[in-house]
């Protein structure tokens, strides 16, 4: 990937109901990858013979460099033979790099968010009985009838990355990358070193390190953050505690090195660096609870990732927290192929708090929060309305006649304005202690801002309001210890909305599985309060490396059984419903992956399926018949049965738009049919038989882009193990790439913006002094293999296939230097600006900004003449020909005049 830095580019959302202001794009450099750092990677010196007497991989790259003349400045070296051979370099001159010998791909680097969990509630009290114990999960998965048999990971060792990053050392080794761990907490060891459960580790970056300053590397892995604990905690948590929490495999031994600082972002030379090192340090299981929005399976720590994994390793990554983002919006370095990405379910209760009335009988009535509303004693009831169908209430001005209602908790109605309003409403009256009761939108968590508030259920508020409207006096009471209340969820065991839908746009399936994600309980660092209670793809990640290490434990530390734990996982799991609504399908595997881990049956299937992913592609590329083996592992004769169950298909595109659907993605009940070569078959132990799938995709609207799904079981007497299968019902080379609406921006992209922020429609010249430059600005749809920015002739002779906003004809300006360039597609290039490969799409939830202030060079750092130019933007369709023209999406510029 060629990543120069000449042109402003900005790939900004925004949601379709609002425009967003052209004022607030950023003239500054603001990329997911780092400016002008790349990964090189080598080819090892037994693959190129002919130059193997020069010296180490590494020593022919720089001395190829030099004779070139192109400058560089090394800043690590990646050394691991059968994986990564690389180095991180500082370029300018990228275009000519790929021409080196040896040189197998350059890639930018990029940067990851730390990992924010999605709900965070930290300082968990031990006296708050009413918290979820682990076994909630445990239960759901089958680690309870494991930790039953004295399954608990005894033997095998964890390393974590800590955001702080965690590693493992040895051989029987589970490692995670994250952000830390408090080794004192004393359900985590209470130590760090050997003879304790974090027996070893180490920070690669420091405290100070927030992605873009030098690591200061310490032997101290200690979380100053917290999530690498509460991750820590899910995997090997110690039983015994006052909330009964245990690790999945809470006899594993820790390894934990460090990859985050205690503030900021980590660049992906950092993860692969410590991937490595986990590898040379023989651990058997990596998991990383981080990521961010991708869509391929191309960037450095993803193709490291997925070696790795193909090696002998588990590596178990988080599938990411952008379900409200739609389809086609997986993260990396969880895209890996060969990783087990890993989706979130809700845990089956939801640990809130409940309050106690006195003057009236009623039960005490549970509130919406994890922990109590600090407020002691006891006070009197007043509602702002005693009538329950008021649709509006507080929503205006409260009446003169209103009490002060310092003194008293007010009773408000949900409805019609935002919960703030109401409170304000409130506080002008000296309110400070507010419950607000459903209206029948949804007992959840609600955003009261900086105001004293909860939720409860409609049938408390409409109870207390009929009874306060009787003329009853009623009292309230918040307990501050032992008022907790495990709520059965309502969503519990289905697939939490925030978990990222796939496929990846090159068609992988993306995420594997599922594991409990939603509302845990686990560690945290002790001068963080010891427990929190977190929501995440993280929290569902380090649940699928504890259950790995579960895994080794009774099969063995081998690399054939580490290569065939995701298979294992994807062909016992248990398919989740898109709801608890009987008839309504199950969730598209797009999100769920094969459906939730069942580990116990994992570990002791006899029946075994191999593949369990079934990838149909798309229209264009389509692969009906799909074959998959399976193998009668038990003593006794089985006959087995086929079955098929389909998915949900996602509606992912919302064709009058081109965008990707915002989450929750819609489910189609037009399914594929399967027919089978025998759908009844008998084997005998240790027999095998080839199932041949014949899958065809159902007739449904193209232009909306439905990825089909579902299951085919494969089952004797009471065990089913099943393949899941996925395709989309389009070619993916009919899908638009760049965004040519005027949706987001009120004007029709692309666009150039001159100095001041206006859009450009007629030609002009920039100076480049100060801050006399333009900006690119353009939006993708979907994601593209290759997306480029050239600088042609103004009177090029070329027709874009999206409209130009110059409609003048002739150069406009003029300027008497000659150009000299090459051709690329059959059109003359005089320069390129910018080149980016496997660029991802931009979302319609949150405002992503790209943006590169534009310089008078070229990508390569040479100078741009004087003159009057075109922009020429091209972004390649997903399956399309780089070679060919016809196959981008193109836009020519209106005329740039450089007079610098």
């Amino acid at each position: 990937m060629k990543v120069p830095f000449s042109l402003a580019l900005l790939g900004a959302t925004s949601a379709w109901a609002a425009k967003a202001s052209l004022s607030g794009v950023n003239r500054v450099t603001n990329l997911p990858t780092v400016s002008n750092k790349f990964i090189v990677e080598v080819a090892e010196a037994s693959e190129i013979p002919t130059k193997r007497a020069l010296g180490t991989p590494h020593e022919l790259l720089y001395r190829s460099l030099t004779e070139r003349k192109i400058s560089f400045d090394v800043h690590k070296e990646f050394d691991a033979p059968g994986i990564f051979i690389g180095a991180v370099l500082t370029l300018n001159d990228v275009t000519n790099v790929l021409n080196v010998d040896g040189v197998v791909a350059i890639r930018p680097i990029r940067t990851y968010p730390r990992p924010i969990p999605v709900l965070s509630k930290t300082g968990v009290s031990p006296g708050d009985k009413g918290l979820p114990d682990s076994e909630s999960t445990h239960i759901q998965t089958g680690v309870d009838k494991l930790h039953a048999k004295g399954i608990t990971g005894k033997g095998v060792k964890v390393g974590m990355r800590v955001v702080p990053v965690y590693l493992c050392r040895q051989a029987d080794v589970l490692c995670s990358l994250d952000t830390g761990l408090d080794y004192t907490h004393p359900f985590l060891g209470g130590g760090f070193g050997p003879g304790f459960k974090v027996a070893g580790g180490f920070d690669l970056v420091g405290d100070d390190f927030n992605g873009t300053n030098t690591p200061v590397p310490d032997p101290d892995p200690m979380d100053c953050a917290g999530h690498g604990t509460h991750v820590a905690g899910i995997v090997g948590a110690n039983p015994g505690n006052e909330f009964n929490i245990s690790g999945v495999a809470y006899d594993a031994t820790i390894f934990a090195y460090r990859i985050f600082g205690c503030e900021g972002t980590v660049p992906d030379d950092v993860i692969v660096d410590a991937l490595l090192m986990g590898v040379k340090d023989g651990m058997d299981i990596l998991t990383m609870s981080l990521g961010g929005s991708d869509g391929w399976t191309e960037g450095t720590g993803t193709v490291v990732s997925s070696r790795i994994a193909a090696s002998g390793k588990v590596v178990t990554i988080a599938a990411g927290n952008d379900g409200a983002s739609g389809s086609w919006f997986t993260s990396g370095p969880g895209n890996a192929i060969d990783a087990i990405s890993v989706a979130s379910s809700d845990n089956t209760v939801i640990p809130l708090q409940s309050l106690t009335v006195a003057g009236v009988t009623h039960d005490p009535i549970i509130y919406y929060d994890t922990f109590p509303l600090p407020v002691t004693g006891t006070m009197p009831l007043f509602a702002t309305s005693t009538d329950t169908t008021v649709v509006d209430d507080a929503c205006n001005p409260l009446p003169a006649s209103t009490p002060d209602l310092s003194g008293f908790v007010v009773l408000v109605r949900r409805g019609t304005c935002t919960f703030v309003t109401k409170l304000a409403n409130i506080a002008a009256f000296g309110g400070n202690t507010t419950l607000i009761y459903d209206n029948g939108s949804g007992f959840a968590a609600i955003d009261v801002g900086d105001f004293n508030a909860v939720l409860i259920q409609a049938e408390d508020g409409v109870f207390l309001a009929e009874q306060l409207a009787a003329g009853a006096h009623i009292e309230v009471t918040f307990p501050q210890s032992g008022s907790g209340a495990n709520f059965a969820d309502p969503h519990g065991g289905l697939v939490s909305t925030f978990t990222s839908y796939g496929p990846t746009n090159d068609m992988f399936f993306k995420p594997a599985i599922t594991a409990p994600g939603g509302n845990i309980l686990s560690t945290f660092p002790v001068a963080l309060g010891s427990w929190a209670l977190l929501s995440g793809t993280s929290m569902a990640t380090p649940f699928m490396a504890g259950s790995s290490a579960l895994v080794l434990s009774v099969k063995g530390r081998t690399a054939a059984v580490a290569r065939g734990a995701r298979t294992l996982f994807e062909s016992t799991a248990l398919p989740i419903s898109s709801s608890n609504t009987d008839g309504d399908p199950f969730q598209s595997a797009t999100q769920q992956g094969a459906g939730l881990v069942q580990v116990f049956d994992a570990i002791f299937a006899t029946t075994i399926l191999s593949p369990a992913e079934l990838i149909l592609n798309d229209t264009a590329h389509f692969a009906g018949p799909q074959k998959f083996t399976v193998t009668n592992t038990a003593k006794t004769v089985k006959t087995y049965t086929l079955s098929h169950v389909p998915a949900g298909t996602a509606v992912t595109v919302d064709p009058d738009t081109t965008f990707a659907v915002d989450g929750p993605v819609p489910l189609s009940t037009d399914f594929a049919t399967v027919t089978f070569n025998a759908a009844k078959f008998t084997l005998g132990p240790g027999q095998s038989h080839q199932v041949v799938a014949t899958i065809k995709p159902p007739k449904v609207d193209a232009t909306t882009f439905p990825v089909y799904s579902g299951f085919i079981h494969v089952t004797s007497g009471t065990e089913s193990v099943h393949a899941t299968y996925l395709g989309v019902a389009a070619s993916l080379k009919n899908k638009a790439v760049i965004d040519n609406t005027d949706i987001v921006f009120g004007v029709n992209l692309p666009i150039v913006l001159d100095s001041a922020g206006n859009v450009q429609d007629a030609p002009v010249n920039y100076t480049f002094v100060g801050e006399d430059a333009p900006t690119v600005l353009w939006r993708q749809s979907f994601g593209t293999p290759v997306f480029r920015l050239d600088l042609v002739s103004p009177d090029i002779s070329f027709t874009p296939t999206l409209e130009s906003r110059d409609k003048q004809d002739g150069p406009g300006i003029s300027f008497t230097h000659s150009h000299n360039g090459g051709t690329f597609a059959k059109v003359p290039v005089i320069g390129s600006l910018l080149e980016i490969d496997w660029l991802g799409r931009n979302d319609d939830v949150s405002v992503l900004d790209n943006t590169v202030l534009l310089t008078n060079a070229f990508a390569n750092g040479s100078v741009i003449p004087n003159g009057s130019f075109k922009i020429l933007l091209r972004s390649l369709k997903v399956t399309g020909d780089p070679t060919k023209e016809a196959d981008y999406e193109s836009w020519l510029s209106p005329i740039i005049g450089v007079n610098a």
